[in-house]
């Protein structure tokens, strides 16, 4: 049962410290976190075909969520990004997203989805303060897209994307994990479709991120061929342009009026972004990744479990992670067994 929370009751806990800052200077404004580990797909690069989820006393409960978004806004967090698993298929999530959106410290709450449920709850995320909305979309061919995600309706997704243009988000961009001989063809098809929505796209090199059935190193395929490819058909203006996470942009030029579409590409093994580095994660288990490549945590469900009524040993064990978040992550795809044994839906997309 979740309890609504009046708008003037959101109170944020006294600021411990402006900032969070690690042991290598760089500020930490930005959380990823994680609500659910489910999802209705299963990517072929995110999660194995029979899955295991957990038990639902293991997962943060919603009031857990706010309670830890609350914390990290006082410490300075400006940016949250709410992930899963698919973090719109768990039960009143919309719930979350209206408390946090009230918090005025919170500059920017945004959302990483594969579009299957936004086609009946895009509205209502925008009127409860998201701001931007990242999409999963790695192939336009029904057929493929099924393959890739398993289980996924590729109409479905459209609609969703159709429906979150009409409800009117700051940006909407669509996420594409490139795949050599998977989907590496439909790089220009992906970006054609991008201009033609007024929208924007990143391209993201796969991860090696828990167990699967194809070794990544014969399915990478570097952004940087990536950007020769289109090169190739369309004219391209470097850009300085950030949203606060890891992606370098391009922008492109001449499109007769329309929208100038964004580029990005999100580069771990071609380009390490590591050195600019500004954000931490926390699994719907209340675990604190310091880094997405590295087994560095902090297990926070203890604390808010154990000290309901008390945020002090939350905010000291905050704090002292930035002592052990690492300089990088060091993927490397010549290693016989993944970075990282966890998948990318256990961490948060």
């Amino acid at each position: 049962m979740i309890n609504k929370v009046p708008s003037n009751k959101l109170k944020l806990p006294a600021k411990a410290n402006p900032t969070l800052i690690d042991q290598f200077g760089r500020a930490v404004d930005y959380i990823r976190l994680s609500i659910t580990d489910r999802c209705d797909f299963r990517c072929v690069y995110c999660m194995a075909e029979e899955m295991t989820f957990l038990p639902r006393n293991e997962v943060l409960s919603l009031e857990e969520c706010a309670r830890l978004v609350k914390v990290f806004v006082s410490l300075g967090v400006s940016k949250v990004r709410i992930t899963g698993g698919e973090p719109l298929v768990r039960k009143n999530a919309l719930w979350l997203f209206e408390t946090i959106g009230k918090l005025d410290e919170l500059k920017e709450l945004v959302l990483t989805t594969n579009g299957s449920q936004l086609e009946k709850q895009a509205q209502d995320l925008k009127n409860a303060g998201v701001k931007r909305i990242n999409i999963s979309v790695d192939s336009l061919n029904a057929t493929r897209f099924k393959k890739i995600t398993r289980t996924g309706e590729l109409d479905k997704v459209l609609r969703g994307i159709q429906a979150a243009k009409l409800a009117g988000f700051e940006s909407i961009k669509l996420n594409t994990v490139i795949m050599r001989g998977v989907n590496d063809d439909e790089i220009l098809s992906l970006v054609d479709f991008a201009i033609a929505q007024a929208i924007d796209i990143s391209f993201i090199e796969e991860m090696p991120l828990g167990e699967v059935d194809h070794t990544r190193a014969s399915t990478f395929y570097s952004n940087a061929d990536a950007l020769k490819t289109l090169q190739s058909k369309y004219p391209l203006i470097a850009s300085t342009e950030t949203t606060g996470g890891p992606a370098r942009y391009w922008r492109v030029a001449n499109q007769e009026g329309k929208t100038n579409t964004k580029i990005g590409f999100i580069s771990p093994h071609s380009h390490n972004f590591c050195e600019s580095c500004n954000r931490v994660r926390i699994t719907c288990k209340g675990e604190l990744y310091l880094c997405l490549g590295q087994e560095d945590k902090v297990d926070l469900m203890p604390l808010l479990r154990n000290h309901p009524e008390n945020d002090q040993p939350l905010i000291d064990a905050i704090l002292a992670s930035m002592a052990i978040k690492p300089k990088g992550h060091d993927f490397d795809l010549k290693r016989a067994q993944p970075a990282v044994i966890r998948f990318m839906s256990h961490t948060g997309g």
